[in-house]
């Protein structure tokens, strides 16, 4: 036999091989069916007998649907995510105030004075004109007041929505910046329904509680702010955290303040002086006795308030907390 013909055979015999695995892979080993691969429940199986091969396949694409571009773009994680409380919601690059290389090192003096350099000048780049600065400035005073006071980012950056909208609206000549970030924050705390008594934003903002209050009825007012009268429930849950009252008073001021919302008892009161002396009432109900001067100093109301309203609160629940 010739050299010639074993390579021959030696061929097909490769050949042979080599089909049988590519049929084994694209084929069913029970009945030769087509394989077909389900990436929405990550098995191979076979289209004609229903055979799984595999079921354990690895999904490398992303968890979530989108539509359309817009919720692409809106869905993707790639690149740090964006936020209104900077004013270029974070798409330039921050050189970091250390002094350090990426191993923690100290820079040395040279480049320490680079370092410095290029700090001036990418700060000079980012807020290049007034706008940007005036954005800067309300932005970062949003986010000062809002960790003073403990409000979540969330609604951190509803404010900072809210001041963007007010600025395209060209509602801030003649207004001070931080009266209009302090109610744009303070109005956002209220959208969300986790509302402050104006007072607190008062004590951590640069301005006095009249001038607050102006700038939010004008913001309100302009921007056509959906926000709903303060609930009195709302603000029960920050003042029992203050007073560090049981769980059963604050069932019992919820259900003395409820009882007095069916009856309309609430219209025309101070929302944040209803929830104090309801939490007052609920006290003593549970004998746990709090004095008024206690949940006035906490709750930032006047005893007279307390005072009155508490009495009002027990005398609607006496009549109609059965029936409710």
């Amino acid at each position: 036999m010739s050299n010639t013909s074993l390579d021959i055979r030696e061929a097909d015999t490769d050949e042979q091989h080599s089909t049988a695995k590519s049929r084994s892979q694209s084929s069913c080993p029970e009945c030769d069916g087509q394989i077909v691969r389900d990436d929405e429940h990550g098995e191979t199986t076979c289209e004609d007998c229903g055979l799984v091969l595999n079921e354990e396949s690895i999904d490398r694409g992303p968890e979530w649907r989108a539509f359309n571009s817009d919720e692409r773009d809106e869905k993707s994680r790639v690149g740090a995510p964006t936020t209104e409380l900077l004013h270029d919601k974070g798409l330039s690059t921050t050189i970091s105030r250390k002094d350090t290389d990426a191993y923690g090192q100290s820079v040395p003096d040279r480049k320490r004075a680079r370092l410095q350099r290029l700090r001036r000048w990418d700060e000079r780049f980012r807020t290049k004109d007034a706008h940007e600065r005036n954005l800067k400035q309300a932005l970062g005073e949003i986010n000062r007041m809002g960790s003073a006071i403990n409000i979540s980012d969330p609604v951190r950056e509803t404010a900072g929505a809210i001041y963007r909208r007010a600025v395209d609206e060209n509602l801030l000549p003649g207004r001070s910046i931080e009266s209009m970030a302090t109610a744009a924050l303070y109005a956002a705390a209220r959208q969300h329904g986790t509302p402050r008594q104006l007072a607190a934003f008062a004590e951590v903002s640069r301005v006095e509680e009249l001038r607050i209050q102006r700038a939010y009825r004008y913001v309100s007012r302009e921007l056509a702010l959906e926000i709903e009268p303060a609930d009195p429930v709302e603000y029960v849950p920050q003042f029992a955290s203050v007073l560090e009252v049981s769980d059963e008073a604050t069932r019992q001021a919820r259900d003395l303040l409820t009882t007095a919302k069916a009856q309309n008892a609430h219209s025309g009161k101070s929302p944040a002086g209803l929830a104090a002396a309801s939490l007052y009432a609920a006290t003593h109900l549970t004998n746990e006795q709090l004095t008024q001067k206690t949940v006035s100093n906490a709750a930032n109301v006047s005893l007279m308030t307390i005072r009155n309203r508490y009495q009002e609160l027990l005398d609607v629940y006496a009549e109609h907390g059965e029936s409710a």
